[in-house]
């Protein structure tokens, strides 16, 4: 009867990892994890105002074309004469090109006033034109402000995807590092009860003369291993799990803390490629040019070509030219002709151009500077998609040898097991066979949890957004 115990507990516990049930009330899955994490994460919605700050940019330099109401008005008067009473009102209508149209009324008196702001009594009104005939006519600073504007909008989406990408990348590196500390710890609860079940069943064969004294010292030490190893994962299961909480955040900005009964889903090795959006991934079909961190730097050469176009344009004579039909009575038809006009040339032009020149200079050095950096980009992302679908490949493969060996060990150890019980073998080597078992297995969630950030890695290198 002694001896078909000591059998049922040394096969009890070569098998106990399998019977151990845990009775956590629920799984927080990686997907359902990302989703919070994209909804309610301070980081997220912090990259989400990258889009409001380019459409703020935007608004604003679409304000550079908004029409315009300038009101100039001077009175003087001293020792009961009025030395002069000017009022100039002027409405103004920007448009694309160097072109802006105005409309104006003018009212002058006075007893000294200027005789060339002399105006009829009722006062003058104009309407005209004021065209830029060389430097700001194709462009000019309005016009590449509101086009950068735009570019930057565009600019911020795709900025703001790769962000956001970067935050669920490192969720999700924390949430494989917390799945892989939880299956450590429960590997080393459940060989923790095998050393327990084994030190009773050799306590009583001692007492009933059947097993050595030393047999007894020899699988308390064991138990101890087992119970120091246990209480590292398990404190190191408590550091991830905190490190989990911070990326977990309600919806008024409120952090969350995992509680106790909350278990990582231990399936997520079958659903990693459908979670990552990663499951229709080839390399040789991989298009670079369509990948955010390209387009971010596309639409940042368009806005330099916009700025080098500007420097390239004042180089060119400031050459303005106004003008204005006159009329006293607007509301008659016919009034504003071409015999009362006011019209006006202004010319400018800086002789060494050497600010002018310095500009675009600066302007074109930007520009290469930004094409080495495309060209170094493309390079660099082609180069890493190469590497870590080979290293997803050689992981798949790592963990296939890894999972044989594993059961490879467990056999050996059930058979060690089954030698001991009938003299032929010793705890030393029972405790061996065990040790490697356990080194194994740690192995094999280690090459897992490897495979899972590499796929994390693809993920995050193709920025492809749940």
């Amino acid at each position: 009867m002694r001896y078909i115990f000591l059998l049922l507990v040394f096969l009890f516990s070569g098998n106990v990892t399998a019977q151990i049930e845990n009775p956590l009330d629920s799984i927080l899955s990686l997907d359902e994890y990302l989703g919070y994490v994209k909804t309610y994460h301070p980081i997220v919605k912090q990259a989400n105002l990258i889009i409001n700050e380019s459409e703020a940019k935007l608004l604003k330099a679409r304000g550079a074309f908004d029409p315009k109401l300038e009101v100039d008005y001077n009175r003087k008067k001293f020792k009961n004469t009025e030395y002069y009473d000017k009022l100039n009102a002027t409405f103004k209508i920007p448009t694309w090109y160097g072109v802006e149209f105005k409309a104006n009324f003018e009212e002058n008196t006075g007893e000294f006033l200027n005789p060339e702001l002399t105006v009829p009594t009722d006062g003058l009104y104009s309407a005209g034109v004021s065209v830029s005939l060389a430097r700001g006519l194709l462009i000019n600073e309005r016009m590449a402000m509101l086009k950068q504007a735009k570019l930057f909008t565009q600019q911020a989406q795709v900025d703001q995807q790769l962000l956001v990408n970067e935050i669920l990348y490192e969720a999700a590196i924390t949430y494989f590092k917390w799945l892989k500390s939880y299956r450590n710890k429960e590997v080393y609860e459940s060989f923790l009860s095998n050393a327990a079940l084994r030190f009773d069943g050799i306590k009583r064969s001692f007492r009933e003369g059947e097993k050595a004294a030393i047999d007894t010292l020899e699988a308390r030490l064991t138990l101890n291993t087992r119970k120091l190893d246990l209480e590292k994962a398990r404190i190191n299961y408590v550091k991830s799990s905190l490190e989990l909480s911070n990326f977990l955040w309600l919806n008024n900005n409120t952090p969350v803390e995992l509680r106790e009964n909350i278990q990582p889903d231990t399936t997520t090795f079958e659903r990693i490629d459908e979670i990552l959006n990663v499951t229709a991934f080839d390399s040789e079909d991989f298009d670079v040019e369509a990948h955010p961190k390209i387009q971010s730097l596309n639409l940042k050469y368009e806005s330099l070509q916009l700025n080098r176009r500007l420097k390239q344009n004042m180089l060119l004579p400031k050459i303005d030219l106004q003008y204005n039909f006159l009329s006293q009575t607007p509301d008659e038809v016919g009034t504003f002709n071409t015999q009362n006009y006011k019209a006006g040339l202004n010319i400018s032009f800086p002789l060494f151009l050497r600010k002018e020149r310095g500009d675009l200079r600066l302007a074109k050095l930007k520009l290469q500077d930004l094409e080495f950096e495309r060209t170094t980009t493309r390079v660099t992302l082609k180069n890493k998609i190469d590497a870590v679908t080979q290293e997803i490949n050689s992981y798949i493969l790592q963990n296939q040898l890894t999972e044989q060996l594993v059961n490879d060990y467990e056999v050996m150890l059930q058979a060690e097991e089954r030698k001991f019980f009938l003299g032929e073998s010793s705890l030393f080597l029972v405790n061996s066979r065990e040790a490697k078992l356990i080194e194994n297995k740690i192995k094999a969630i280690d090459l897992e949890n490897k495979y899972f950030k590499t796929k994390a890695s693809l993920f995050n290198i193709m920025a492809n957004l749940l």
